[in-house]
């Protein structure tokens, strides 16, 4: 029986008599619940902080809400919300008995393992034993009944107890992640034939080739056909032409585009009926022209990317080679790498370095824990401030003491030693929603750092908030070159991204002589040479940053046409901390993501006063304020997106589905505009869900009236508002043009252009639009009356922090993260604290500056 194993079944000394505990309970049955499918049951965790069974306290899990509190907490919960009954679980660690031969007597217990708990790695399994142990507990005179007396409690007890001990972990997902260890080798893998027809597949704009379709689509890895998906596993819509190919052909894999990285790809079999494995995917992409992976093997099996050179970088990275020495205490918390959660641990452990939110979380922590909601699993704040004190408190970064150990072995328990936290419940809730952070693999540690700063955007925590640290205005100078004229336009940003300037190599005949060698070796299929990286001087990178870029697609409102322009950057503020990214990433249309392994010699201190912004100067004409002509198709579907500007996007670090949404809602206009899109729309919840494509049309087409209709106070379109936005228009004014033409787009715009006297009367009420559309709220630096929040100064720094990744994409590898505290550099690698002897600072991927003070 279940409930027999749970329990350990009958037998023990009842504290009192089966009709006094009956009795006992009764005036709490109503609020002891039974968990049902779709609860979340806390068993392992504290919702306010990293205590678990395994702490000396245990962790009391309530038996209404499902949640979980250490010692320290429960009381608060109590309070709250006048819960009665909860389960206490206690994880016991004992050293086993000798027995007479003189090695370890395994004694037999009841229920001696039920807690889903991970057993301590430290301790050798043949020395030591666990046992759980589980007992109600009722508040507030903490009365205990001990479990074994099962059969004496009331039955809806008994299976709420039950339930809840076998209830499921909350964080194990029902998705595609989740089952990527029990994929198994497709029977076709070995001996799929693939038909020399001379197809190529090109690195993007790909659609179906029966419905035009962009999204979910399927490369058949025999015949290269690109065919939408309908009924795979990872539930993706679709018309369902692949696997209607299928049965046409008899073509059984497919892969996923856009699933293709250096570790592998999403492959589907269509005979099997199931997502596969395919141990030839290099071999089978390459046929088609992807040469992704580089999955040349040498001789003695190895890929080219496992042989040293690339090894080399994660050496130096992580220090290998070299003793050093732990850190532990308040401030040198590990955390614990999850599976690809190492980009967060590299982050986190950042920006809990700061004092800005070290005040605003875990400053503010008895505030923050006290006006939680109900669950506080769902709060930002309330995960922050956890975070933040698991980090900071030394809590759960304690170093091993001699004498502790000595009383512990003579105690016969052994008392684990709380070091590192684990970020589980704050990952779960952060990434919800996030069709990347909520996967397992692995993520751009820059793209979670802008994710986690909306997120911190969205819900204040105190008068001040701490991402306006990051903060800064960017001035943006755009010149016609045949008119000469300029424009000067502002955004937000939180951080400089610095271009590689490779041209300006140091050791450009050192690379050249290694090149010469690599492919030497390669030819004669021997090892590699040691590794050259190209030297790259910061100044030139600083250079190229400052240069002027070409405008793609850029339209002169001088000239009315297409026209060539260029654009230059400048601060028009300075941040308190400034966030340098070294852009090493890249993609080639051979389809390899290319990383750039060089060597920065990046400064410990940084003086950029010199890009200060000036603003329009004398003797400068601007551009006129007219805006491109916009171009609505009859069949919006018949809109090609300009991948090209896509791509642009996709190199600053945003994510693939918002490129696309952004170039389309400006009519393919070019980067620059489809730039101010993204920032006007960034904190959107759909930011990075693949495109819908809107039904547009005049006031006659059922999808405009559709569209129209949809709110009771006829709420125009939001891809509508944003092409007015993002040529000029204050938010206001172009919700008032689409709901006076009845969202005509055409119509809305003439009816502007017609009232030039309202552009001027729309400042006043934009404070208030602002306010009920939170999404757009850093928009451009003119579209606030007062301007966004900045903390302006001067522009020097000095480093205390850098963010390293090691492999050939951010899709895969490893990240880590140096810091300088109290003096000296110190190195967070997951779990692993150390003070650091030799910072590879001329091999980061983020850098962090603090302002000098004047």
């Amino acid at each position: 029986m279940q409930r027999a194993a749970l329990f350990g079944g009958g037998g023990g000394d009842a504290q009192m008599a089966a009709g006094d505990l009956g009795e006992l309970l009764v005036p709490y049955m109503p609020t002891i619940r039974v968990p049902k499918s779709g609860d979340r049951v806390y068993k392992t965790e504290c919702a306010f902080s990293y205590d678990s069974p395994d702490s000396e306290g245990g962790l009391y899990v309530c038996m209404n809400t499902f949640l979980g509190f250490g010692r320290e907490h429960i009381e608060r919960h109590y309070r709250k919300t006048g819960q009665c009954v909860y389960l206490h679980l206690k994880r016991h660690v004992r050293e086993k008995v000798p027995g007479a031969s003189g090695g370890a007597l395994p004694k037999r217990r009841n229920a001696k393992l039920f807690l889903d708990l991970e057993t301590n790695s430290d301790l050798n399994g043949d020395d030591f034993e666990y046992e759980d142990e589980a007992k109600l507990v009722l508040f507030p005179d903490h009365y205990e009944i001990s479990l074994p007396n099962i059969e004496e409690l009331p039955a809806l007890v008994t299976i709420a107890c039950d339930a809840l001990l076998s209830a499921k972990s909350p964080y194990r997902k029902q998705e595609p992640d989740s089952w990527e260890e029990e994929l198994q080798a497709s029977k076709h893998a070995k001996t799929l034939v693939q038909l020399d027809n001379g197809v190529r597949i090109p690195p993007s704009g790909w659609k179906c080739s029966k419905c035009d379709l962009r999204e979910n689509l399927w490369l058949n890895l025999t015949d290269g056909s690109v065919l939408c998906g309908k009924w795979f596993f990872d539930g993706s819509g679709g018309n369902g032409h692949a696997v209607e190919h299928y049965k046409e052909t008899g073509y059984p894999l497919a892969v996923k585009l856009g699933t293709i990285t250096p570790d592998g790809a999403d492959v589907y079999s269509f005979d099997e009926e199931e997502p596969v494995l395919d141990p030839h995917i290099a071999k089978h992409l390459a046929h088609f022209g992807i040469d992704m992976l580089q999955m040349q093997v040498t001789e003695n099996g190895l890929r080219d990317n496992d042989i040293k050179p690339r090894v080399s970088e994660w050496e130096v990275i992580q220090e290998s080679g070299v003793k050093l020495k732990p850190m532990y205490g308040p401030g040198y918390t590990g955390m614990k790498n999850l599976g690809n959660s190492c980009y967060l641990n590299a982050v986190m452990q950042i920006i809990f370095s700061i004092p800005e939110f070290q005040r605003a979380y875990v400053g503010n922590l008895p505030r923050i824990y006290d006006y939680s909601p109900l669950d506080p699993t769902q709060d930002f704040n309330t995960q922050m401030a956890k975070l933040g004190h698991g980090l900071l408190s030394g809590q759960y970064s304690k170093p091993p003491m001699k004498s502790e150990l000595i009383e512990q072995v003579m105690k016969e328990e052994h008392k684990p030693q709380h070091n590192g936290i684990s970020p589980r419940m704050f990952k779960a809730f952060i990434s919800k929603g996030h069709p990347e952070f909520s996967s397992n693999r692995q993520q751009d540690a820059q793209e979670f750092f802008l994710h986690l700063i909306n997120l911190v955007e969205r819900n204040p925590v105190g008068s001040e908030n701490p991402s306006d640290v990051f903060r800064f205005l960017v001035e943006e100078r755009t010149q016609c070159c045949q008119s000469r004229k300029v424009r000067y336009t502002e955004r937000v940003d939180y951080i400089m991204q610095l271009p590689v300037a490779m041209e300006a190599a140091t050791n450009k005949d050192e690379l050249i002589a290694y090149e010469l060698k690599r492919r030497e070796a390669e030819a004669a299929r021997r090892a590699p040479p040691e590794l050259v990286r190209a030297k790259i001087p910061f100044s030139a990178c600083l250079q190229a940053f400052s240069e002027p870029n070409n405008v793609e697609d850029f339209w002169s409102s001088a000239l009315q046409a297409k026209s060539a322009g260029v654009k230059t950057s400048r601060f028009a503020s300075f941040p308190e901390y400034l966030v340098v990214q070294i852009k090493k990433f890249t993609f080639g249309l051979d389809w390899i993501p290319k990383k750039l392994d060089v060597s920065v010699d990046m400064p410990d201190f940084l003086d950029i006063n010199h890009l200060r912004a000036t603003g329009l100067q004398p003797g400068e004409e601007e551009l006129p304020d007219i805006a491109p002509p916009i171009i609505i198709p009859d069949d919006p579907k018949a809109l090609d997106i300009d991948e090209s500007s896509v791509m642009q996007l996709a190199e600053m670090g945003f994510p693939l589905e918002a490129c696309r949404k952004a170039v389309y809602y400006t009519g393919n206009l070019g980067a620059e505009v489809a730039f101010n899109w993204i920032i006007a729309h960034m904190e959107e919840p759909d930011f990075a869900e693949p495109l819908v494509v809107p039904a547009f049309g005049g006031a006659t087409s059922s999808g405009a009236a559709g569209l129209g209709a949809v709110g009771l106070d006829n709420q125009p379109p939001e891809e509508m508002v944003a092409i007015i936005i993002s040529m000029g228009f204050q938010r206001n004014l172009a919700i008032q043009a689409l709901k006076a033409t009845n969202n005509n787009l055409e119509r809305a715009l003439e009816w502007i252009f017609s009232r030039p006297e309202l552009e001027e009367e729309s400042e006043p009420a934009l404070d208030v639009m602002d306010l009920e559309n939170h999404a757009n709220a850093n928009i451009l630096a003119e579209t606030g009356s007062e301007g966004p929040r900045i903390k302006d100064g001067p522009g020097r720094y000095e480093l205390f922090g850098f963010i390293s990744h090691m492999g050939t994409s951010t899709m895969s590898g490893h990240y880590v993260c140096h810091l300088k505290k109290e003096g000296r550099w110190v190195i967070y690698n997951d779990l692993r604290v150390c003070a650091s002897e030799r910072p590879p600072k001329d091999q980061g991927y983020i850098y962090f500056y603090h302002r000098i003070p004047s």
